[in-house]
C-alpha cells in the first residue's frame, strides 16, 4: 500500500495506525517475556517524546532496557518512524484525524450496523441506515450550534472569541486547552524587538513536568509552540494560550480561527440529493443538478482555448453580480417588521375540521329505548317549567291588580261548604 500511494498520489501524506502496531506486539515479540511491560514502555516513548532528538534517545534506551536491539521488526519500525511516530507527523495538518482514529471511530461506528455474518442485502440496507444516522446527527448538531450556548470555563476574552465562532464539538476541544492552561507555568527566557521566547512548564503528574518552547511575535501577532498542536490539529495549545495570557492579549489573530470549524460554514455536500432529504430541500437539489449538468457542457466547450475561457469568466462575473443584486433587492422588499405585518389574515384562520378517529368511540351508542326515555324526560321537564312560569305570571298579575288608583280593593271569600265545587266571592 505504501508504494502504491506514493506512485498514484505523490502529494498525499500517508501514515500508519499506531493501534495496529501495538496490537502486533504479542505476535512479533512472542519470544520475549513481559509483553505488557514492553507495550507500556513503547507507548510512553511514542507519545511522550516532544522532539525528534528525545525520541531517538528514548527509543534507544527502550531497546537496551528490554534487550530488543537485534529485533528486526522494531528495527524496521524505527526506519519508517516518519510515517507513524507523532513527533514526525505533527508538522502536517491532519484536520483532527489521529493515528488511532481507525480503531476508535470507524470500526466502532460500523459495528453497530453490520457484522461479519451480514449478507449483501443486509449490507445495502444497513449502509442506507448508516447514512441516515449521520445526516440526522448532523442536523441535530446544527440545531444545537445555533440555538444553544456552551458557557465559557474561564474569564478569557479569547475563549469567548472561539465560543462565538466554533461549533460545539470543536469548542469543547478548544475549551479543554483553556482548562489545561491552569497546569502551565510560563517563564520569559529571551525578548528582543517584539520577538519573545518563553519556556512553559506543564505539570502532567505529581512529579513530572514537561517543558515546551513557545515563541511570540507581537508585531505579526503570531504564536508558535514546540508541540505543534495548531499545525497538526488546527487548535491553539494550552502552552500558547498561557503565553498569550502572559502577554495580556485579548483577541487572537483571525489566522487562528479556521473557517472549517465555524458554525456558519456552508457545506457544499448539502446540494447532493439523498434518499433522506427533507421534502422542502428536494426542489433545490433538483435545480442544483440541472445547473451542474448544463454548466458542465459549457465548461467543456470553454476549456478548448484561453479566449473562450476568458469569455466564460466575464459571463460568470456578470451573472453573479446580477443574481446578487436581485437577491438583495428581493430581500429588501420582502423583509417586514412585526409592526408592518398584516394581521387581517389571522382572523380568517379557523380550527381544522374534526375527523373521526379510528377505534371505539368515547361515548356509548344509545339504543332506541334510551332515546325515548331521554325525550320523555325532556318533555316532562319542559311541561313543569311551563306550569311554573304560568304560576309566576299569575302571581305577578294578582299583585299588580290588587291596587287601583291608589285604593285598596278588599274581597271577602267564604269558606266553601262540603260538596260545593264552586268558589264563592
Amino acid at each position: 500500500m505504501k508504494r502504491a500511494l506514493e506512485a498514484c498520489m505523490p502529494t498525499t501524506i500517508h501514515h500508519w495506525c499506531i493501534w495496529h502496531i501495538m496490537k502486533k506486539i504479542p505476535s512479533k515479540l512472542n519470544g520475549y517475556k513481559g509483553h505488557a511491560d514492553i507495550e507500556q514502555e513503547m507507548s510512553q516513548v511514542v507519545w511522550n517524546s516532544h522532539s525528534k532528538d528525545s525520541f531517538d534517545r528514548n527509543w534507544n534506551d527502550f531497546l537496551l532496557n528490554f534487550g530488543l536491539a537485534d529485533n528486526k521488526w522494531l528495527s524496521d519500525l524505527y526506519e519508517d518512524r516518519h510515517i507513524w511516530v507523532p513527533i514526525y507527523l505533527d508538522h502536517h495538518f491532519w484536520a483532527g484525524m489521529r493515528n488511532t482514529q481507525r480503531s476508535e471511530r470507524m470500526h466502532s461506528f460500523f459495528n453497530k450496523y453490520i457484522t461479519r455474518n451480514s449478507s449483501l442485502i443486509q449490507f445495502v440496507k444497513q449502509y442506507d441506515n448508516c447514512l441516515e444516522s449521520r445526516e440526522q446527527a448532523e442536523r441535530e448538531s446544527d440545531a444545537a450550534d445555533f440555538h444553544t450556548v456552551i458557557p465559557c470555563a474561564t474569564k478569557s476574552s479569547i475563549e469567548a472569541q472561539f465560543q462565538d465562532a466554533y461549533t460545539h464539538q470543536k469548542f469543547r476541544e478548544v475549551q479543554a486547552q483553556f482548562k489545561g492552561k491552569a497546569n502551565c507555568i510560563t517563564r520569559l527566557t529571551n525578548s528582543a524587538l517584539g520577538y519573545s521566547v518563553y519556556e512553559v512548564g506543564e505539570q502532567v503528574s505529581s512529579s513530572i513536568f514537561n517543558k515546551f518552547v513557545v515563541t511570540y511575535d507581537s508585531v505579526a501577532a503570531e504564536v508558535k509552540c514546540q508541540c505543534l498542536l495548531f499545525e497538526s490539529r488546527g487548535i491553539l495549545c494550552r502552552h500558547a494560550l498561557s503565553v498569550l495570557s502572559f502577554e495580556q492579549v485579548s483577541q487572537v489573530s483571525p489566522r487562528y480561527i479556521l473557517e472549517r470549524w465555524s458554525k456558519k460554514v456552508k457545506r457544499r455536500h448539502t446540494h447532493i440529493m439523498s434518499s433522506h432529504d427533507e421534502p422542502l430541500m428536494e426542489p433545490r437539489s433538483k435545480r442544483f443538478d440541472q445547473l451542474v449538468f448544463r454548466s458542465q457542457n459549457i465548461c467543456e466547450f470553454a476549456s478548448e482555448s484561453e479566449e473562450l475561457t476568458a469569455i466564460l469568466h466575464r459571463a460568470y462575473d456578470n451573472v453573479m453580480a446580477e443574481m446578487e443584486s436581485f437577491k438583495a433587492k428581493r430581500k429588501g422588499t420582502s423583509s417586514l417588521s412585526h409592526e408592518d405585518a398584516n394581521l387581517e389574515s389571522v382572523n380568517e384562520l379557523q380550527s381544522p375540521p374534526r375527523i373521526r378517529t379510528r377505534g371505539r368511540p368515547k361515548n356509548r351508542l344509545g339504543s332506541k329505548l334510551d332515546k325515548q326515555i331521554a325525550n320523555a324526560t325532556k318533555k316532562k321537564k319542559t311541561k313543569v317549567l311551563s306550569e311554573i312560569n304560568l304560576f309566576d305570571a299569575a302571581s305577578a298579575v294578582h299583585s299588580n291588580s290588587s291596587q287601583y288608583q291608589g285604593h285598596v280593593m278588599n274581597y271577602q271569600f267564604r269558606v266553601p261548604a262540603a260538596g260545593d265545587n264552586s268558589l264563592g266571592v
